[in-house]
């Protein structure tokens, strides 16, 4: 079993905690990471761009001219796609970019980086965040006894409300839950501090 060193909230060190090998121990693999990279940034597209076409663009009811004898090519609108004003041929619509990787490459994913991250001492576990209110200067100085001043992904319990609202306001640290633990935020991050609480989450989840 991997083990790594377990902090109080004040950055003093109180023990070690054991990491499943299985979930934090494994072998990167870069291919499927980028895959399911590339599959989280594609679903947070909004895919709202769109342009009319020629039913959507308005006027062009009347023939511009009659159809023959004017010494011009026909014409029935002047909102066909070669008239200025006209509609666009072939344009962009709305749609959904989104698309779905089997449930364990997925898993494969968020393990690879993970393990990296403990590979190279960047993953903190800590006993607790716990704040009687919620309050930015008590979380920043926080991470700043745990060492992890620079871009931070906190994973934290369900309902621990006040960190959450603590954290909010904080430039490079973003706060997940331990069931909303992906692999794209991993990647962003430079350190993860997870609690201990949230780490039996993660393990539950990814066993």
């Amino acid at each position: 079993m991997t083990s790594v060193a377990l902090y109080k909230q004040d950055g003093s060190k109180n023990g070690n905690v054991e990491l499943n090998d299985e979930i934090f121990a494994i072998e990167q693999n870069d291919s499927v990471v980028f895959d399911v990279v590339l599959m989280q940034r594609a679903s947070m597209r909004q895919g709202t761009h769109a342009v009319k076409n020629r039913s959507a663009v308005r006027g062009g009811g009347k023939k511009p001219w009659r159809q023959k004898g004017t010494g011009r090519a026909r014409q029935g609108s002047i909102r066909s796609p070669q008239w200025r004003g006209g509609g666009i041929v072939f344009g962009p619509t709305p749609r959904s970019y989104s698309y779905h990787l089997p449930k364990k490459v997925s898993r494969l994913a968020i393990k690879s980086v993970l393990s990296e991250k403990v590979a190279n001492d960047n993953f903190v576990v800590v006993d607790s965040l716990s704040f009687d209110a919620p309050k930015t200067k008590d979380f920043s100085e926080a991470l700043n006894k745990l060492n992890a001043s620079t871009k931070t992904l906190v994973v934290l319990e369900e309902d621990n409300k006040n960190a959450v609202l603590s954290a909010r306001n904080l430039k490079n640290v973003e706060i997940v839950s331990a069931k909303g633990l992906n692999t794209l935020s991993v990647v962003n991050s430079d350190k993860i501090v997870i609690t201990k609480a949230a780490l039996s989450q993660v393990e539950e989840v990814l066993a």
